[in-house]
C-alpha cells in the first residue's frame, strides 16, 4: 500500500462521543485554515512545496490536561476519538482570538506536512474538514431549522424535517498522462511559479470515476487516453475532497490549454 499524508493513523479509534472524564488529550485547535502548534526553528533546508517558502525544523502538538490549553471561549469543539489511548479533540479559536501563549504560533497544515509528527499531522487533517462540516451544516439546507448533533453517529440532524448531514466527502480524480517517455502536466494560473501538477478535476453525478478522467482531460486540454490504471487515493483536506488518482496513456490529441484553466504544459 503507497503511504500518503492524511490517511488515518495506525493506533487511532474514531468515536463520537467524548468521554464523561476531562483527561491528558491532543487537542487540534485551528484557526481559520491554521493550526496551534509549537514550532523550531526555521530548517535550512529549502522547501520541495513552491507554497510553502520555508518550513520549521520541527513541529509539536501541545499535549494538555483538562483542556487547559484553550485561553478562549471556542466558537466549537468537537471530540474525535482515542489515538494510542490518548483523547483527541478539534477545536475553534473565533476569529478574535487572542495571541497564543508564548511559545505557540498558529501554522498552516502544507507548512507542517514532514516536520509534525505523521500520525497528528493525518489527525489535523481530519479534525479540520470536521470543524468546516460543522460550522457549514449549524442550519438545516431543506427548511432553515438549526440542527443538532446527533451523539451515537457523526452527522447533525434537523428536529423539525428529520433531514439528517453527514460529513461531506467530495471526490476528484487525478490523471497522470504519459506518453513515450514523457508526462503530461499542467499549470494553474493561481499556482506560485515553477509549480506543475497533473490534470485533476470533480465527479460529476451519474460518472465513473473513468469516465470523469476521460472528460476531465479532454476539457482541460483536448487529449484522449486510454488503459486508465487506479494507482492511489489520499484524503485531502482543502477542505474536503479525496483525491483518486490513475495512471493513463496518451491516444491521440494535442495539448490545447483552457483559458483560465491551463497556463503551459
Amino acid at each position: 500500500m503507497t503511504e500518503m499524508p492524511f490517511t488515518s493513523p495506525q493506533g487511532f479509534e474514531a468515536a463520537v462521543a467524548a468521554p464523561k472524564q476531562a483527561g491528558e488529550s491532543h487537542w487540534f485547535v485551528f484557526k481559520g485554515d491554521r493550526l496551534l502548534v509549537a514550532l523550531g526553528p526555521p530548517s535550512p533546508r529549502p522547501s520541495d512545496d513552491p507554497r510553502v517558502p520555508a518550513r520549521p525544523s520541527w513541529a509539536t502538538l501541545p499535549l494538555q490536561k483538562n483542556n487547559n490549553i484553550l485561553w478562549f471561549e471556542p466558537a466549537r469543539t468537537l471530540y474525535l476519538g482515542r489515538l494510542a489511548g490518548t483523547d483527541c479533540w478539534a477545536a475553534e479559536a473565533p476569529a478574535d482570538a487572542p495571541a497564543p501563549p508564548p511559545g505557540l504560533a498558529w501554522e498552516g497544515l502544507r507548512a507542517l506536512f514532514s516536520v509534525l509528527e505523521d500520525a497528528h499531522f493525518a489527525l489535523a487533517g481530519r479534525a479540520i474538514q470536521l470543524l468546516d462540516w460543522d460550522r457549514s451544516h449549524r442550519y438545516c439546507g431543506r427548511c432553515g431549522t438549526p440542527t443538532e448533533a446527533k451523539t451515537e453517529e457523526r452527522a447533525r440532524a434537523c428536529p423539525a424535517c428529520r433531514l439528517a448531514v453527514y460529513p461531506r466527502i467530495s471526490p476528484a480524480i487525478m490523471a497522470l498522462v504519459r506518453r513515450e517517455g514523457e508526462i503530461l502536466l499542467g499549470r494553474s494560473p493561481h499556482f506560485p511559479p515553477g509549480m506543475y501538477s497533473a490534470l485533476a478535476g470533480f465527479l460529476e453525478p451519474g460518472e465513473t470515476l473513468e469516465q470523469c478522467l476521460a472528460r476531465e482531460v479532454e476539457e482541460e486540454v483536448g487529449v484522449q487516453v486510454s488503459r486508465i490504471r487506479y494507482y492511489a487515493s489520499q484524503p485531502w483536506p482543502f477542505p474536503n475532497s479525496l483525491m483518486i488518482a490513475f495512471i493513463c496513456d496518451w491516444v491521440s490529441g494535442e495539448i490545447r490549454p483552457q483559458a483560465g484553466e491551463i497556463e503551459d504544459a
